[in-house]
């Protein structure tokens, strides 16, 4: 497994994730532009200074992918948030924590950010044990974030620091 930057044959998957419900779980927000990927895909190959996306590849195949934009409390100091997406045959099988472990390392070489956190459902254990594996520490609850399934639901915020133990993903 590894990650590598978005192919013009990768756009399909993106646009699957924007047109067919359920297919990336509770986080479908509902039917999107599906043009949408080919236009950022145009743009700057999923890898603009503000964020990107790598795909999550196994054994030549893309399992989802894994992305990553930016935040700040304080500007000018900014943070990663990053997130997840495997299909659906590919979860349950260690591949989700693995790729985050990876995001994390790249981010930290190739970036100056100090931190990097993710988001997660309360009802997501899999998500929850996957970011732990990663060397995420849970941070707390925060009420009421997203807006979901017709209400909004509370999330819980994960975290990880340039200094924190390295995570060998292998």
């Amino acid at each position: 497994m590894h990650l590598r930057p978005v192919t013009e044959a990768d756009l399909a998957m993106f646009q699957r994730y924007l047109t067919e419900p359920g297919l990336i779980g509770p986080d479908w927000r509902g039917f999107r532009d599906a043009q949408e990927p080919a236009r950022r895909f145009a743009r700057d190959g999923f890898l603009g200074e503000d964020g990107g996306r790598l795909i999550v590849d196994v054994d030549g195949q893309a399992a989802g992918n894994v992305g990553w934009r930016k935040g700040s409390y304080v500007p000018p100091a900014f943070y990663w948030e990053i997130g997840i997406v495997l299909l659906p045959e590919w979860r349950g099988k260690g591949f989700g924590w693995r790729a985050q472990a990876m995001l994390c390392g790249y981010l930290f070489e190739h970036t100056p950010v100090q931190r990097i956190q993710a988001g997660t459902h309360p009802e997501n254990t899999a998500e929850q044990r996957a970011l732990e594996k990663a060397g995420f520490q849970l941070e707390g609850v925060i009420r009421a974030c997203e807006f979901r399934a017709g209400q909004w639901q509370d999330g819980l915020l994960y975290s990880r620091l340039r200094g924190d133990a390295p995570v060998n993903p292998q």
